[in-house]
């Protein structure tokens, strides 16, 4: 695991930094210079989708969804097109963001639900607070993981006094009769949240003489969204994504409508950019601030998108701007980074020494880069990972262990218990005679049935109509062999598994060698005996659908 006794040390080395000659003779406004302002707006549940990635992704839903604010960041900056998640799940992706390293690597952090954040785990944001920057935060930081949002000061720190009506929008909006004050109603909440951190005496002066680190994340792309909020409030036409989503989804208008009003709050939230933006240029320090915007995984209720190491859940986007420090902007990067590498290049633009633990490297190198394309030749691979998601999907609460390696041409999977449920269990994966959960349940209740799979009308689509689709019900919930193997080239959708070929058996033992290497050198505990994910509070079946699964349990028994 992490070094813990660098983590006790931790304190005192920041000491000796904060205490230092060179900073104390500073003058106050060459240290604002020096350490720029930090923000990240970070859409719960976003993946790859935005007009500014249209070109570099075509025939995808890039062409239908508008993000004028992102793609502005993003010519004013860096677009990164090879951006991924450590793991395809909130908290832990999450906890791999805050403490600069791979999910795994995050002790009690790295499951969802039952997740404890162990304050011995260094958090870039309390790090860079210890140094003497002002932090703060809007909505979701780090949860449902306990204590909430603590890698960031828990409510201590927390700005929402106006609210957070803005994490249900389309549930707002839809239902009201004015529409369009509806909206207005909402981006007022924004705007005062945000201010409430950034300038809370209204003076159009940033509060305080310390650099921030701000933290702006926004629950809307999160289910549960309101049906053909897509077009009545963003104007997505359903009928657009015809032909543009990945062919293991039937090409039906159901499932086009739920897309098309998944990527409508992704607009919101690009709406809610505008108004973050707005404030730092009121206040004169988007300049001088390095705001980076991006997602935590792919779509959720949707098969292979949250939760599954396919390009679907793990892709997300990733645009930067920093205008006093970036100088060469409107570049496009290949690069493949990890978003764990935030928190090692926040540390580093911050003149904080990331300690030991944080094994991410920064990315800072890319942005000060005068190139585009790949500009590091060994940042050709990312490597992801997933266990358990919701606690009681499975039976004895027991996680899906998965690790891969993908980069431009390959997608290289191992799921280390193949006899598990991917998305949980549920009818029709044993037993064909099972009752299935009614259309309503399977829309509303993510507890029906697979439940690492969020409730949806596309889950509901794909499992009443799998007589019709017996491939796409399979894609969604259906078991998978040990190893996968994609070549991404010919098979971006990953639907002709590779492994085991012979034609293509030296590929796999190099794919293999380096992911199992990368899992060894990180000490992942998927290589360690006995598996520390397999035991303890990593199988406690807690959280919501525990009461129902203990009470059928307890009637079994009797």
């Amino acid at each position: 695991m992490f070094d813990r006794q660098c983590s006790r040390l931790l304190p005192v080395v920041l000491l000796l930094f904060v205490a230092s000659p060179a900073l104390a003779d500073a003058k106050p406004s060459e240290q604002k210079k020096s350490r720029p302002h930090i923000v990240m707006a970070f859409a719960d549940d976003w993946g790859c989708y935005a007009s500014a990635y249209a070109k570099h992704f075509p025939g995808t839903a890039s062409e239908v969804i508008a993000t004028p604010k992102f793609d502005s960041i993003a010519r004013d900056g860096v677009l990164f097109t090879n951006a991924f998640v450590s793991a395809p799940s909130c908290t832990p992706c999450r906890s791999s963001l805050m403490a600069g390293q791979p999910f795994w690597r995050c002790d009690k952090a790295s499951i969802l639900l039952g997740a404890v954040w162990d304050f011995s785990l260094p958090a870039y944001p309390l790090l860079l607070e210890e140094s003497g920057y002002r932090i703060g935060h809007t909505y979701k930081v780090w949860s449902p993981g306990r204590p909430g949002n603590a890698p960031y000061g828990g409510s201590r720190t927390a700005s929402n006094k106006a609210g957070s009506k803005f994490n249900n929008f389309s549930q707002f909006v839809m239902k009201s009769d004015d529409r369009d004050a509806a909206k207005a109603k909402l981006f007022d909440e924004v705007r005062k949240n945000i201010r409430n951190f950034l300038d809370s005496d209204n003076d159009g002066k940033l509060d305080g003489d310390s650099p921030i680190c701000y933290w702006f994340g926004p629950t809307n792309t999160h289910r549960k969204w309101i049906a053909k909020s897509g077009y009545e409030l963003w104007g997505i036409n359903p009928d657009d994504l015809k032909g543009k989503l990945p062919a293991y989804l039937p090409d039906v208008p159901e499932i086009r409508e739920d897309f098309a009003d998944y990527l409508g709050e992704a607009m919101a939230f690009d709406a809610a950019l505008v108004v973050l933006d707005e404030e730092l240029q009121r206040l004169g320090i988007a300049d001088d601030t390095l705001l980076v915007v991006s997602g935590d995984h792919g779509v959720p209720g949707v098969s292979r998108g949250k939760c599954n190491l396919y390009d679907f859940g793990t892709h997300v986007p990733l645009a930067v701007r920093w205008p006093s420090g970036i100088e060469h902007s409107n570049r496009v990067v290949t690069d493949f980074v990890s978003l764990p590498e935030l928190a090692t290049t926040f540390l580093e633009v911050a003149s904080v020494e990331a300690p030991a633990s944080m094994i991410a490297r920064p990315i800072t190198p890319l942005l000060t880069s005068d190139q585009s394309g790949r500009i590091d030749p060994s940042r050709d691979a990312v490597f992801t990972g997933r266990e358990r998601h919701v606690a009681t999907a499975r039976e004895g609460a027991t996680p899906y262990p998965q690790r891969a390696i993908q980069s431009d041409e390959w997608l290289y999977i191992i799921n280390f218990e193949p006899e598990r449920t991917p998305m949980g269990d549920g009818p029709g994966l044993d037993d064909g005679d099972s009752d299935f959960p009614s259309e309503d349940d399977l829309r509303e209740n993510t507890f029906a049935a697979y439940a690492d799979l969020d409730a949806s009308p596309t889950k509901a689509f794909v499992t009443l109509n799998r007589d019709k689709y017996p491939e796409a019900f399979q894609y969604m919930v259906g078991r998978r062999p040990r190893i996968e193997m994609y070549d991404l080239k010919s098979d971006p959708d990953c639907l002709n598994n590779l492994a085991g070929h012979s034609d293509h058996a030296k590929t796999e033992k190099q794919l293999n060698d380096r992911l199992i290497g990368e899992l060894k050198r990180t000490g992942d505990p998927r290589m360690s005996e006995p598996v520390m994910f397999e035991h303890g509070m990593f199988v406690e079946p807690v959280g919501p659908g525990n009461k129902k699964k203990q009470s059928a349990a307890s009637k079994n028994k009797k």
